[in-house]
């Protein structure tokens, strides 16, 4: 009896353990088209001994079952996903949006208890975003917006357009204060109206169009005014690029005049000073107009602004805050209690 109860022992301990098998959790963008995943996760799939997915309305799932691939509609806790693994089996967890938190959380508490053998756990990401894949999501939400809010459902181009020019001014302030997270933040209120009127022209009975319109015009205006990027000429300097602009530009346009295009309504120096340098670059001579008056004179400082490449709204602006910090050390200069706490 000794002798069969140490060949049983010694059989015991010498017995392979089990594999404790493989657990990869599939992860894929809404923002790439369904049924595009890359060839690791195409290969994770059909090797894979089940596969699973929590969501049966997952837009995956169709995809996957025509390209032959059998998909259990299961939502397993950690013990039953470890347990379905036993053996050296691969199981497959195609995430949902959320990207299986409790899941992962839960295998998490089992691999740190230390009283579980825990099969290979994996995280393949089946698709990625593309560089803007984030835009599809301000157009949704967009959309979402001017369907839903009762402020957003009744705006009009007319009526939004004080705000493009409230926060064009905020994102140059931005620029000029230096400060990066103010900066990403107006950037992203500059690209809100240019989304918001896109989806105001969508609902327009005769002309519609929509964000792709827009950005499709502005795409090919782009590719047409930089033939030395997408075509056959050749531009080594900033100064020959500018020259491919002018000249595709004026191709395009047809204008009749130098001041077409040019909008009355921006600021009165920006204005002299685009007037000054579309004379400059036609290569025409023309006077400033004499009169009496600080708007001649302005008029004079901004072309000459212009000449010696200076932008005069931006000196300006620079000048006035200036003035403005010069006007806060003179108040707290003036009220020493509030400086003091007296």
């Amino acid at each position: 009896m000794g002798y069969v109860s140490e060949v049983n022992a010694t059989s015991a301990e010498t017995a392979p353990t089990p594999a404790p098998g493989r657990v990869v959790l599939l992860t894929t963008s809404h923002r790439v088209a369904p049924g595009l995943l890359s060839w690791p996760a195409w290969q994770a799939l059909r090797a894979a001994d089940r596969v699973l997915c929590a969501d049966g309305a997952h837009p995956q799932l169709p995809y996957l079952r025509e390209a032959g691939v059998r998909v259990d509609e299961a939502a397993p806790t950690a013990e039953e996903l470890v347990g379905a693994c036993a053996g050296g089996h691969t199981v497959v967890v195609v995430a949902t949006g959320e990207g299986e938190p409790a899941l992962t959380d839960g295998l998490a508490r089992l691999a740190g208890s230390g009283r579980v053998t825990m099969p290979e756990l994996e995280l393949l990401p089946a698709s990625y975003d593309l560089p803007g894949a984030r835009l599809l999501d301000l157009v949704q939400v967009m959309d979402r917006i001017r369907v839903e809010c009762p402020w957003s459902s009744r705006r009009t181009h007319e009526g939004l357009a004080k705000y493009a020019i409230e926060e064009a001014y905020e994102l140059v302030e931005a620029i000029e204060d230096g400060d990066r997270d103010e900066l990403r933040e107006e950037l992203g209120d500059v690209l809100l109206q240019v989304v918001f009127h896109a989806r105001i022209a969508e609902e327009d009975p005769e002309a519609p169009f929509s964000v792709d319109d827009v950005a499709g015009t502005i795409v090919a205006k782009l590719i047409h005014r930089h033939p030395h990027v997408f075509g056959d000429a050749t531009a080594t300097t900033p100064e020959e690029v500018r020259a491919h602009w002018l000249r595709t530009k004026q191709a395009e346009k047809q204008r009749t005049s130098v001041t077409e295009g040019v909008p009355l309504g921006q600021p009165g120096l920006a204005l002299a000073a685009k007037l000054a340098s579309r004379v400059r670059t036609a290569g025409l001579d023309v006077p400033l107009p004499r009169g009496e008056g600080l708007g001649y004179e302005l008029l004079a400082l901004a072309v000459r602004a212009e000449a010696d490449g200076v932008d005069p709204e931006a000196a300006l602006r620079a000048a006035a805050r200036a003035y403005r910090d010069a006007i806060r050390e003179a108040e707290t200069r003036t009220r020493p209690g509030e400086r003091t706490g007296e």
